[in-house]
């Protein structure tokens, strides 16, 4: 130290040096630090530096954020320095590296620009020689308290710590203390002010002394949030070091905020009074907890599903039914039926507000419009609409919602639904209710039996909330494929509504009124780009798709339009006319086949006509004898009812026998084939018994039937006729063949109603009661042999009561 001290005595510093103003640093005699200069007066005084004796005089700005200082904002008391080495960066700056050497202080400003210069008073600091016994004691608890503060966490060299072994000078330890504790500007500032030893010392001790209190607290802090909290969750453990510090500051604020938050919108949302009251309860319950426990995000959250249900919040109904009937059309051509039921329960509604809504059930073919119709009612009403789908739904959970026992747990869809609708009125669509399923995690359609039953869903418990929830205000509409598979209980609370599907002439107005100016505009066309004939639209909808709805049709017609859009985009602005020749090229062969006319009458080929989900369909059912063993074979993928009719036409036809000139046992040296063509299409039904029966008969007899007839009809072995279904779409598919007579079952008179005006009008219906009234009808052009009277001998159970007609 005394080398030291003798080596800055022999180094003469000038009165004036170059002033560089630094920011956060202070800087001490001998502590070597890199500086980054980049302000102009700055490299000006570092030039100005090194022209000379390299020596430069360092002060400390009072405000860092202040780019070029005055002299009023820089300490008097700062540190010579000697500039070591100097490297000019790329970017203009220069990178120094100076080393302190003295205290001085400022005694006033030689000179501004274009640099600062000053003139200064050199300090000298008083030598402590000897050290007394205290200063020494002061000394060793420095090196000390320093070494703690190391073994703690903070970075000291060991350089430094091998240096505070050697050093006896008090003021130098202090400036070699102070230099690496990283103090505050203000705190390094009152050390290198400080100009006697030993206080500057004793203040450098007392800075160490509060450093290492926060060390320890730090330390403390750590190992708190340690035990609370999973040391793989970083996040987490972020967070209670922070609550442990405010905890220590003094500064751990109560969460009440969100509290009342809380309770200000449990009162706004108007809850039912045991509502109010559970939830009341558990901001009580939550006030209580820890912020950060798990129980408590459990509780926020279900609170958060209870103020955010629309309690009371609902829409008042707009009952118009003009306005309402206006909507439907507009939405959707024909279903006359389906829309008069809607406009009835409206006007219900309005005659009676609290009334309890039916729970209507859509079933139809996909894309005959069951979803859309249920918006259009939302819509005509002025309510909300929300939709789920429930299929391949097999957990009840699903329905009634999980348990807050569990992880995760959320309330059921019913409940998910009603918030999103966001009132408690909605009109509620759940789609595919036919296609729920069942496993071990319990029955859906059971939970479904409390939402869908008016009498019990005034109070629904979802096992999340287990509150009960009003669900008597919502409309819910279920929409369904099929009606079998939908369990019996279920099925009994809801009122069936069917959707067939839609005719050829039907879609042919759909896709004029609906599809074509729609696909036309989404396309960016208009109708000076396209137009489409309806024969064309005819040829689209028979040999390009095959379906009870639109879906398909809507894509082909789309397909068109994007073909003509490339042709417009290309350039090409002449009008494109698609006739049916047009539509092959554009959506190139088509993918059905319609089935050939019969062009001559035929023995053994009767025309029967066949109910389809996509429509009905012609059938020509084919007989043929030859010699045998009295075999009856049945080809065409038929369904045992449809073999169970060909039997039962057989036996009609061996008890007849003798009417038909026939011999009694003449079976047992024929075989009898009977086969429906397209055999790779599965067939069944009841519908086909009397053409069975009329093929089989015109094959036996070998009379022609007459090919402008068909027919369709359950036979039974008496003879009788009985009702079937689908009878429009069955008609429809007989005007398609250019079939214009048809033999339906007395019974089913009353179908007739469903079918449009404009069709029944180009219809010749024939009624039958027995087969017997079948048979003139087919064999009128072509008669059949003359039938004798039965023979008394010739009586079987077939034949009792003289073939009495029902």
């Amino acid at each position: 130290m005394a080398e030291e001290r003798r080596e800055e005595e022999q180094l003469e510093i000038p009165d004036a040096l170059p002033l560089l103003p630094v920011r956060d640093v202070v800087i001490f005699p001998f502590m070597i630090v890199p500086l980054f200069v980049g302000r102009e007066r700055s490299i000006n005084a570092v030039d100005s530096a090194l022209t000379k004796d390299r020596l430069v005089f360092t002060a400390t700005q009072r405000d860092i954020t202040k780019e070029d200082p005055d002299p009023e904002d820089l300490y008097k008391t700062g540190t010579v320095c000697m500039i070591m080495r100097m490297l000019k960066l790329p970017d203009g700056r220069v990178k120094i590296l100076v080393q302190g050497l003295s205290r001085a202080q400022i005694k006033d400003f030689a000179q501004t620009r274009p640099s600062y210069t000053v003139n200064i008073d050199k300090i000298k600091e008083p030598a402590v020689e000897p050290v007394p016994v205290e200063i020494e004691a002061l000394m060793r608890n420095v090196r000390e308290q320093l070494e703690k503060l190391a073994s703690l966490g903070k970075v000291v060299f060991q350089e430094v710590m091998m240096v505070l072994d050697n050093i006896v000078d008090p003021g130098r330890m202090a400036d070699l203390v102070a230099a690496n504790l990283g103090l505050k500007i203000d705190e390094a500032q009152s050390v290198l002010e400080t100009l006697d030893p030993i206080k500057r010392l004793e203040k450098v001790n007392d800075y160490l002394i509060k450093e290492l209190q926060v060390a320890q607290m730090q330390v403390k802090i750590q190992s708190q949030a340690k035990e609370e909290m999973d040391k793989t969750q970083r996040e987490y453990y972020l967070r209670e070091q922070m609550r442990a510090i405010k905890n220590e500051l003094g500064d751990m604020e109560e969460p009440t905020e969100e509290l009342d938050e809380f309770r200000d919108k449990i009162k706004k949302s108007k809850m039912p009074p045991d509502v109010d009251k559970e939830a009341f309860k558990q901001v009580d319950r939550l006030e209580m907890m820890h912020p950060d426990a798990a129980e408590a995000a459990l509780i926020r959250t279900y609170l958060e599903w209870l103020v955010e249900l629309p309690w009371a919040k609902q829409t008042k109904d707009q009952i118009d039914i003009e306005k309402a009937k206006k909507v439907l059309d507009t939405d959707h051509y024909n279903l006359e039926k389906v829309k008069e039921r809607i406009l009835e329960y409206l006007a219900v509604r309005k005659l009676q507000p609290k009334t309890k809504g039916p729970i209507l059930c859509f079933v139809g073919p996909p894309g005959v419009g069951k979803t859309s119709l249920g918006r259009s009612i939302a819509k005509a009403m002025g309510r909300n609409f929300v939709r789920i789908s429930l299929g391949g739904i097999k957990d009840e959970a699903e329905i009634r919602g999980h348990r807050r026992t569990y992880v995760g747990a959320l309330p059921g869809r019913i409940i998910q639904g009603i918030k999103q609708a966001g009132t408690n009125n909605p009109v509620f669509m759940m789609d595919e209710i036919d296609k729920i399923g069942m496993d071990f995690r319990g029955d859906p359609s059971s939970a479904l039996l409390e939402v869908l039953d008016p009498e019990q869903n005034y109070a629904f418990s979802d096992h999340y909330l287990n509150l009960p929830f009003d669900l008597s205000k919502v409309m819910f509409i279920t929409t369904a494929n099929m009606a079998d598979p939908i369990p019996e209980p279920l099925l009994d609370r809801m009122e069936i509504i069917n959707l067939p599907g839609y005719t050829e002439e039907e879609k042919l107005e759909i896709a004029k009124k609906f599809i074509l100016p729609r696909q036309v505009k989404e396309h960016g066309l208009s109708r000076k780009f396209i137009t489409m004939q309806d024969e064309a639209v005819k040829k689209i909808i028979a040999e390009y798709t095959r379906e009870a709805g639109l879906r398909n049709l809507e894509r082909e017609v789309a397909a068109i339009c994007r073909k003509v859009a490339k042709k417009v985009a290309s350039g090409r602005t002449a009008v494109t006319n698609v006739t049916p020749k047009v539509v092959q090229e554009l959506l190139g062969i088509p993918k059905f086949i319609p089935e050939a006319e019969q062009e001559v009458d035929e023995i053994g080929v009767a025309t029967g006509l066949a109910w389809t989900p996509v429509g009905g369909e012609i059938l020509y059912i084919e007989a043929t004898i030859m010699n045998g063993k009295g075999q009856l074979t049945l080809t065409g993928h038929l369904g045992d009812v449809m073999k169970e009719s060909a039997h039962a036409a057989l036996s009609y036809a061996r008890a007849r026998a003798d009417l038909f000139k026939l011999k009694p046992d003449f079976y047992k040296d024929l075989d009898i084939h009977i086969h429906v063509p397209s055999g790779a299409i599965p067939k069944d039904g009841p519908s086909a018994g009397i053409t069975m029966a009329a093929s089989l008969i015109s094959a036996l007899t070998q009379t022609p039937i007459d090919k402008d007839i068909a027919m369709t009809g359950e036979i039974t072995l008496r003879g009788r006729v009985l009702p079937i279904g689908g009878v429009k779409e069955k008609c429809l598919a007989a005007l398609r063949a250019k079939i214009t007579n048809i033999i339906l079952p007395d019974r089913n008179r009353k179908d007739i109603e469903d079918i449009p005006k404009d069709i029944r009008k180009r219809i010749n219906f024939i009624f039958v009661k027995h087969m017997d009234d079948v048979l003139k009808v087919i064999f009128k052009k072509h008669k059949l042999p003359t039938p004798k009277k039965p023979s008394s001998k010739v009586k079987t159970k077939a034949q009792g009561r003289k073939h009495a007609r029902p």
